[in-house]
């Protein structure tokens, strides 16, 4: 099942369940703004190259819209139009005053040249420069783009608007970036956990940990609960797997992979085929790299008693049903990856304000949201008889939903 169908069953579950408006209800799913530009480059070579790019705007009732960029041969509109509708609700759970957002350019990065790479993403700016902004929409670095990309967005759109370092999160350092940003979708999953397992009268030490995915997300999880004496049996990524049931060495591990460029071949633990590290027995799987790699065949084998998603959509509708029947309690997306913006939020705020925290001050603010955030979905799926993803859903889509009214929308 494709990322907008699941998502828009979410939407319709929660709507029930709030009873909200049709025409409420429609006004809220369909995006407020989607746009499509042609950006033409000339190739290192001289030759002439088209690219689709594009940003679907979702919702602005809570606040300035927010979402990634994404440099990605099949970039679906689809896709896109359900990420960008996600990226709202997220925002609302995480109670930062934002919408959301999410755009692209169809390329694939490794095809282009950095230099090719730059003049396109400077084009694109050039495009939607005047339909993004400080307090309009404010991208950020997603699959395929990094600090260098936004750093270039930040440059561009300066030219036409003055110098603003809050026109894009997830930034070098140098240019007004965040300290903490590079942890934070992990040190975010790391305090989602905590907050589940308290709330369970368990603590981080005493748990075992599969992660599947070892990029971005997957290593800071994996070394944070490692450094909080959290056991991980397994991980993989797409070079591979590894398993060892006392425990991986995580700080071994890492060196590992920074060395060869994947987890195959570590020497502290036995292979694994990759696929198979989800079926692994442990109390807290994590799923940190791609959507839907659990579905309605394979979420029967799951044996965790915890499920936290650190990556997109990892379960189906259907594997959700599937695991809670199980049993098996699953922490959403949509709250347990949600690090990652609110500390983009934070970037945002000091830029605005041009006065920069430390590291120890973003990692504290980030706890507090991240707690603040449980004990809301815990509140709130108290109240309404539901498990957390409807929770999640149902606390954000309400939130929008009040501050639509609040506003005026039939105006």
């Amino acid at each position: 099942m494709n990322a907008l169908t699941a998502t828009n069953r979410y939407f319709k579950q929660a709507v029930r369940l709030l009873g909200l408006d049709s025409k409420l209800e429609r006004s809220l799913l369909i995006p407020f703004r989607e746009i499509k530009v042609e950006c033409t480059i000339p190739r290192d070579d001289g030759s002439l190259a088209s690219f689709v790019g594009f940003r679907v705007q979702h919702d602005n009732a809570r606040g300035p819209m927010k979402g990634g960029i994404r440099y990605h041969p099949e970039v679906d509109p689809d896709e896109v139009n359900a990420l960008a509708q996600l990226m709202t609700w997220k925002t609302a759970i995480a109670n930062i005053p934002y919408g959301g957002a999410k755009g692209g350019i169809g390329c694939n990065p490794r095809e282009l040249s950095t230099s090719e790479l730059e003049r396109l993403t400077r084009v694109f700016t050039q495009k939607i420069h005047d339909l993004i902004g400080v307090h309009t929409d404010v991208p950020a670095p997603d699959m395929g783009t990094n600090a260098q990309t936004m750093a270039w967005i930040l440059d561009e759109y300066s030219k036409f608007h003055g110098y603003s370092p809050a026109i894009v999160t997830g930034k070098p350092v140098d240019l007004g970036g965040s300290l903490g940003r590079d942890a934070a979708t992990g040190r975010g999953v790391v305090y989602a956990i905590e907050a589940l397992l308290k709330d369970n009268g368990k603590s981080v030490s005493d748990q075992t940990y599969v992660i599947q995915g070892f990029g971005n997300v997957g290593s800071w999880t994996a070394r944070l609960l490692f450094e909080k004496g959290g056991k991980i049996k397994a991980v993989n990524d797409v070079t591979g797997g590894v398993m060892n049931n006392a425990g991986l060495d995580i700080a071994a591990l890492l060196k590992h992979v920074e060395q060869t460029g994947g987890v195959k071949g570590f020497t502290g633990g036995d292979a694994v085929d990759g696929n198979t590290i989800l079926f692994i027995e442990c109390d807290v799987l994590i799923p940190a790299a791609l959507g839907g790699v659990l579905n309605k065949e394979n979420a029967t084998e799951v044996k965790a008693k915890y499920v936290i998603e650190a990556a997109n959509h990892p379960t189906d509708p259907d594997a959700d049903e599937i695991l809670s029947q199980k049993g098996i309690i699953v922490l959403p997306d949509v709250y347990a990856n949600g690090g990652g913006v609110t500390v983009s939020y934070f970037e945002w705020v000091q830029n605005i304000q041009g006065f920069m925290w430390d590291e120890e001050k973003v990692n504290e603010e980030l706890k507090k949201y991240m707690e603040r955030a449980y004990r809301d979905l815990k509140e709130n799926c108290k109240s309404r008889e539901c498990n957390f993803r409807m929770g999640a859903f149902t606390l954000g889509i309400n939130r929008v939903a009040r501050a639509t009214l609040l506003r005026g929308w039939e105006a």
